[in-house]
């Protein structure tokens, strides 16, 4: 099969975007697309977090949305500026030990729901 060579590049790139854009675990850390956490967060840097074990489902809200605070019984994390990409970074070596999730640096599933401000990533 032929690919056009301007057709295969504009995949690549088209790839790369999306590599770029997707929420990770490296280092047992939560990398945070800077496109995603500008939209969910703003500018705080502080943010409230959950794990529910049995959905392995980690939700994330900025301090500032009380109510998730208080529906979900959440603690406060640091959102860190993660590398000169401007992604952020959450330290989960805690939860990730005291749940038994593996560790390696891998893609996460997530989902934004910008409306809520949360960001729900499935680990």
């Amino acid at each position: 099969m032929f690919i056009p060579p301007r057709a295969l590049q504009q995949q690549m790139r088209a790839a790369q975007q999306q590599e770029q854009a997707a929420v990770s675990l490296r280092t047992s850390h939560l990398v945070i697309p800077t496109a995603i956490a500008d939209r969910i967060f703003g500018s705080t840097f502080n943010v409230h977090l959950v794990y529910y074990p049995q959905k392995r489902s980690l939700l994330i809200a900025g301090a500032e949305n009380e109510l998730f605070r208080q529906l979900h019984k959440s603690k406060q994390h640091l959102l860190k500026a993660g590398d000169a990409q401007g992604n952020r970074t959450i330290a989960l070596h805690e939860l990730l030990i005291d749940n038994g999730i593996p560790a390696e640096d891998r893609t996460l599933a997530y989902e934004a729901e910008d409306a809520l401000g949360v960001l729900n990533v499935s680990l």
